[in-house]
């Protein structure tokens, strides 16, 4: 069986409160009689002292002080002059008190002034503390005989008995005490060792769910010592771990949808370069095989091949440009320019264009519109846009192309008559062959690479692009970067 740490610290605590009583007890048990001997004979030597004061001040009361000094300190007190007559007896005053005034005092060689008389054959040393077994009573006495300063002996006895019976009530008292506070500190210890672990065992269920990814919950204990911080660095850890996470399932995403617009890409180009490749390879074949004779059907033949051929490679240019741009292989060769001017340089090379589908274009260009980009790529965007609308047009057959300055951007527009792009579809349509009308498309040789590249290029020099249903039409727009005419290189 696993013990949990809440037992193990009620355990451990109530082993050492164990320990510890029974220790006391020991202790009490082996050397309590000892101390209260040596106690009971440094007050005998304190009560000879304060006695041998009362009769240097030859106080009228002397006895009754005597007698406070017997019921005070527990002793009995013998006090005789110099020829052993006894002045004061505490044990003759309890018996016949007259004696004690007349002298008449029986020299009994088993009672206690038979142990003056037998000091008496050496000299007395002050202080001097004995025990000895009293034959008499078969006791042992603790006794002090002294010669006070006045010349009067003084002899303190106190029952080394009494002393024995007070350790027998302290060590069965400490028995008890030593019970309850065993019982008290044992509960005392568990409800404490309830409050302690409590932090932890937060600790490890936050650390277990933090197992299972789930980092919902925080460390909130305010114990103001190391568990405080440790949970902190828990709850650090935890927020760390989670945007960790949360990155890496983002990048995670991020990578399988690159995957996928790989997987689709390949389709894509696969799809595109099939039916090119089809119908080279079975009019080539039909050329081989001398299916037909007259030279106006090779001539036929011979074109279709050629016309695949040239799809085929404009494909692939496109493609290698997609991929370069987005790569960053290209390098931006930003200038500043008037992108009035080249708008208008490009709407001349397509004039011809404009007036054989029969047209109608409209302007409304600012002059002046000074941006810094690379112009060569802003070239191929108005290219793109105006493929775009060139093969999407739909009823008046018009194209309009306006431009304008907004605060530190200029945006160019280009507008064509035609159905709107479904709200659906206009994040759609920025992804590299992705065809709303795939039949007209296939009509106009479209490979549905122009809005990617022009994607490409924007995200490339970081300004924004996009698309807008306008009334009978469609308008696709563009932003560069504004600047002063003064800053012309």
């Amino acid at each position: 069986m696993k013990l949990g740490i809440r037992w193990k610290i009620f355990f451990a605590m109530t082993g050492l409160i164990v320990f510890f009583v029974f220790l006391s007890w020991f202790i009490n048990d082996r050397l309590l009689e000892k101390y209260y001997l040596y106690s009971k004979k440094n007050s005998l030597i304190q009560t000879c002292h304060l006695i041998n004061d009362l009769y240097r001040q030859d106080s009228a009361d002397i006895g009754l002080q005597l007698e406070k000094l017997e019921n005070i300190k527990g002793v009995r007190v013998v006090v005789t002059d110099n020829n052993f007559v006894i002045k004061y007896a505490s044990f003759f005053r309890e018996t016949n008190p007259s004696q004690i005034s007349q002298g008449k005092v029986p020299n009994r060689r088993k009672g206690p002034l038979f142990l003056l008389r037998s000091r008496y054959v050496k000299p007395i040393k002050a202080g001097e503390v004995k025990v000895i077994k009293d034959p008499r009573l078969n006791t042992e006495i603790i006794y002090l005989a002294s010669r006070l300063d006045n010349g009067y002996y003084l002899l303190l006895t106190a029952h080394k008995a009494a002393l024995k019976d007070s350790v027998v009530i302290a060590s069965r008292f400490l028995v008890f005490t030593g019970l309850f506070t065993l019982f008290v500190g044992g509960m005392a210890v568990f409800l404490l060792s309830g409050r302690l672990i409590k932090p932890i065992l937060e600790i490890k269920d936050i650390a277990q769910r933090m197992a299972h990814l789930d980092f919902s919950r925080k460390y909130s204990g305010r114990t103001g010592d190391e568990l405080d911080e440790l949970g902190e660095s828990i709850n650090s850890l935890s927020d760390q771990l989670e945007r960790s996470i949360s990155n890496l399932r983002q990048a995670n995403e991020k990578l399988q949808q690159e995957i996928d617009l790989r997987k689709e890409f390949i389709s894509n180009v696969s799809h595109e370069l099939k039916t090119p490749i089809a119908l080279i390879q079975g009019y080539a074949e039909g050329l081989k095989v001398n299916v037909i004779e007259d030279d106006e059907n090779k001539n036929f033949y011979c074109d279709v091949i050629t016309d695949e051929a040239a799809k085929m490679n404009r494909l692939v240019k496109q493609l290698l440009e997609l991929a370069r741009i987005e790569s960053g292989a290209i390098s931006l060769e930003r200038v500043n320019f008037d992108v009035s001017v080249l708008l208008m340089k490009v709407l001349k090379k397509h004039e011809i264009l404009f007036k054989e589908k029969g047209i109608c274009l409209e302007t409304e260009i600012e002059p002046n519109l000074y941006v810094n980009a690379d112009i060569d790529f802003c070239e191929q965007i108005i290219n793109n846009y105006l493929a775009n609308a060139l093969n999407h047009l739909d009823g008046f057959n018009t194209i309009r192309i306006r431009a304008r300055r907004l605060g530190e951007k200029t945006r160019v527009f280009v507008y064509n008559t035609g159905r709107h792009i479904p709200e659906e579809e206009r994040d759609k349509i920025w992804t590299s062959f992705y065809k709303m009308d795939k039949a007209r498309t296939r009509d106009y040789g479209g490979t549905g690479l122009g809005l990617s590249i022009v994607r490409a290029i924007q995200e490339a020099h970081g300004n924004q692009f996009g698309v807008d249903n306008h009334e009978g039409g469609v308008e696709f727009w563009f932003e560069l970067d504004s600047v002063n005419h003064v800053d012309m290189e």
